[in-house]
């Protein structure tokens, strides 16, 4: 269950459930290819819940066409 961000939170920076977690996917995938971090802190021990704190945080985008 996610606690932190909240799923509203998240639905503030993208525009649907399925973009989210299509983003955060890819954020965590690029984290675990050694990208580098955006944030100083995170709550989360987990590449996910890093992926999901910089959407949050409105460090990752979805990149528009």
């Amino acid at each position: 269950m996610i606690l932190y961000p909240s799923v509203d939170d998240l639905l503030e920076q993208v525009d649907s459930r399925y973009s989210l977690i299509m983003l955060a996917a890819k954020r965590a995938h690029d984290l675990d290819a050694g990208s580098p971090e955006l944030l100083s802190n995170y709550e989360s021990p987990k590449n996910i819940g890093h992926a999901l704190e910089e959407i949050a945080a409105g460090k990752v985008k979805i990149k528009e066409d």
